[in-house]
């Protein structure tokens, strides 16, 4: 029998981080402006231990738009 929690658990957004399984907390919109349209946004989703590190990560490359929280995003979209 699978618990409620348990099967919320398995569906909750989790970190983008390599080896991550932490529940996500922030969105990290980006795109590379390379190979995508203005507008477009991809998303990495980030725990609060690598939010720093995985923005760094996208701004070093001028590819960061805009970090927000998860709930803030879900309710945009």
């Amino acid at each position: 029998m699978i618990f409620p929690d348990a099967a919320d658990a398995a569906t909750a957004p989790i970190c983008s981080a390599k080896g991550c399984r932490a529940p996500a907390v922030w969105v990290l919109a980006w795109n590379n402006p390379k190979l995508h349209t203005p507008e477009r946004r991809k998303t990495w989703l980030a725990c609060e231990e690598h939010r720093e590190h995985l923005s760094e990560f996208l701004g070093v490359r001028g590819f960061l738009k805009d970090v927000v929280t998860l709930q803030e995003w879900e309710a945009m979209n």
